[in-house]
């Protein structure tokens, strides 16, 4: 081999005494562990901005809701009764009011403590069926704002084709606590919650009910009693709830004509 081709070599190549080499397996483990550790550091904070976004999304899905029902109020004169949870969605009368009877006899089926039960009857109202996490709204009515019959108890003229009046008030109310809280809304004729992140309570779009309420979150469940809790999300509750007063229910239905 002549001297000019083996100058050539040297300088194709890798330096005398320097060969190739690439990552061992000591560095590449040091780099997978800084990228797992920038992962990391990085997914609280993503999931965060996932759950803000959902309660975001929920909270407009409500107000949509609220302003729903007022328009079925307005249009029916009552408020609509509740669904039933259990039954699918795609299966007949999912999302459909659950009534029994009907004209002035119509009342609200699974009614408990003068309140009925159960879930947000979307198709009725032609809102969401379920919030930002997939799960169905539970909704709760005074019986007497969601029957047939014309509402009753007031002095003066009692508006025809209204299951309440002027004078009406709920029997559902909202507390800080479930033990030892405050009211935040008393006597209110309606209440609408989303169960959150964990979903506890809520039923699902196959009609099962998430189980595991504890706490504060039991009361906004299905249960025997008219109370609700609302407060700042916790560990242990993680629930959106809103509801209608009657003084705007009422100043609503003045506003259209509806009551005198």
């Amino acid at each position: 081999m002549t001297n000019s081709m083996l100058s050539h070599s040297h300088i194709a190549g890798s330096p005398p005494g320097k060969p190739d080499r690439g990552f061992t397996l000591v560095e590449m483990a040091i780099v997978l562990a800084i990228v797992a550790l920038l992962l990391g550091s990085l997914l609280p904070t993503i999931s965060s901005q996932i759950e803000q976004q959902h309660r975001n999304e929920t909270r407009k899905q409500m107000n949509e809701i609220k302003e729903a029902l007022i328009g079925f109020t307005l249009i029916n004169g009552r408020l609509p009764c509740p669904a039933d949870g259990t039954i699918a969605t795609g299966q007949a009368n999912s999302g459909l009011e659950a009534t029994t009877g009907s004209g002035s006899a119509m009342t609200c089926t699974s009614v408990t403590s003068s309140a009925a039960w159960g879930v947000l009857p979307w198709a009725a109202l032609g809102v969401s069926e379920t919030d930002a996490w997939g799960r169905r709204f539970t909704y709760r009515v005074t019986a007497t704002f969601a029957d047939g019959a014309d509402g009753t108890g007031c002095a003066g003229t009692i508006a025809a084709g209204v299951s309440f009046q002027l004078c009406s008030i709920g029997n559902l109310n909202v507390l800080t606590a479930a033990t030892g809280g405050t009211n935040i809304a008393a006597s209110i004729p309606t209440v609408i919650v989303s169960h959150g992140t964990n979903g506890l309570g809520a039923y699902t779009t196959t009609g099962q009910q998430l189980p595991g309420t504890t706490e504060d979150e039991s009361e906004n469940a299905e249960n025997a009693n008219n109370n609700f809790v609302s407060h700042d999300f916790s560990p242990t509750f993680d629930d959106l709830v809103i509801w209608i007063s009657p003084n705007i229910l009422a100043s609503r239905m003045v506003t259209a004509s509806k009551l005198p």
